[in-house]
């Protein structure tokens, strides 16, 4: 199990970093990804902070924590400037807020997203065939959701990301303890969207490869 898209104390989740690491550890969690919400107001406070516990943390835990960021609700202009912030100050997996259906998000941020320095473009909504085979050629992986809500449109997601040959990820988008994927849920959700046993196996080697990439 790997989790690339879920929230700390540090924006609006519930738990400290070591208790969400924890948590997932029981589950038998190979990594997660802790990428809170955060625009230019919060960023260069959220990021060293997490890049911190996870070296402390990464010592001790079976399950390996990756420091990271939620870019949300960020103007279409800026995400490509912040995304490099992000990396500057140590973000490994770089999330983009997608045009989800129960939010406002505002048009154009899926394609100014793939354009920038990002791993995940998470809950896309209704992506087009030509943003998922931009997503395809920059190595983006699209995200097929956990969460209520952003769920909805998986099954497009997923159809497009198929037709353009995109990688694909399964996350929790967790906020709380009770939002972590089990390995069954996870399965669940992709096959509900439409997914194969075969080609789930191959979402969770495509997410293993990336993590085993950002850890060297």
């Amino acid at each position: 199990m790997i989790d690339l898209h879920t929230h700390s104390l540090f924006s609006d989740g519930e738990l400290v970093p070591a208790e969400h690491l924890r948590r997932v550890e029981i589950l038998g969690y190979q990594a997660i990804a802790i990428t809170d919400h955060a625009d230019s107001s919060n960023l260069d406070w959220i990021i060293p902070r997490i890049v911190r516990v996870a070296e402390d943390l990464n010592r001790y835990a079976k399950t390996r924590l990756l420091p990271g960021i939620e870019l949300t609700h960020v103007p279409p202009e800026m995400i490509a400037e912040l995304a490099g912030e992000a990396r500057r100050l140590g973000a490994k997996v770089v999330v983009a807020h997608g045009e989800t259906v129960v939010e406002p998000v505002r048009p154009g941020t899926n394609l100014a997203s793939l354009n920038a320095d990002i791993d995940v473009l998470a809950h896309p909504g209704f992506i087009t065939r030509e943003e998922a085979e931009l997503a395809a050629r920059r190595g983006i992986f699209l995200e097929l959701s956990g969460r209520k809500g952003h769920s909805l449109t998986n099954g497009h997601v997923a159809r497009m990301a198929e037709a353009a040959g995109a990688l694909l990820s399964v996350d929790a988008d967790a906020h709380g303890p009770g939002d972590f994927l089990t390995a069954a849920m996870a399965e669940t959700v992709a096959r509900g969207a439409g997914l194969s046993a075969e080609r789930y196996q191959r979402l969770r080697e495509d997410m293993a490869a990336f993590v085993r990439r950002i850890s060297v």
